[in-house]
């Protein structure tokens, strides 16, 4: 599905996604998706060493609850139901 953008606390710090939305692809292989745990502060999302591009399959090996999105359309917005696998739309 291509590539993504994602925080240092999924992949490095191994939170489960909280917050997801997708965006119209910057370049051709990006898919959209921005991931994020929800714990991130603007400060921490402001600084750019803590954010790197994956590749899609990275982050659903971390966290296989988000593969049932990754079809949604650009615009979609997601926050984790807290205390489930399950994620609604906001």
């Amino acid at each position: 599905m291509g590539c993504c953008l994602a925080t240092d606390k999924i992949n490095v710090d191994g939170l489960k996604v909280g917050y997801m939305y997708r965006e119209e692809s910057d370049f051709e292989a990006d898919s959209g998706w921005r991931i994020f745990s929800g714990t991130e502060s603007q400060d921490y999302v402001d600084n750019s060493s803590n954010t790197e591009i994956y590749d899609l399959n990275t982050i659903a090996n971390y966290d296989p609850s988000i593969i049932p999105y990754l079809n949604s359309p650009f615009g979609t917005e997601l926050e984790r139901i807290p205390g489930t696998d399950k994620f609604n739309k906001i």
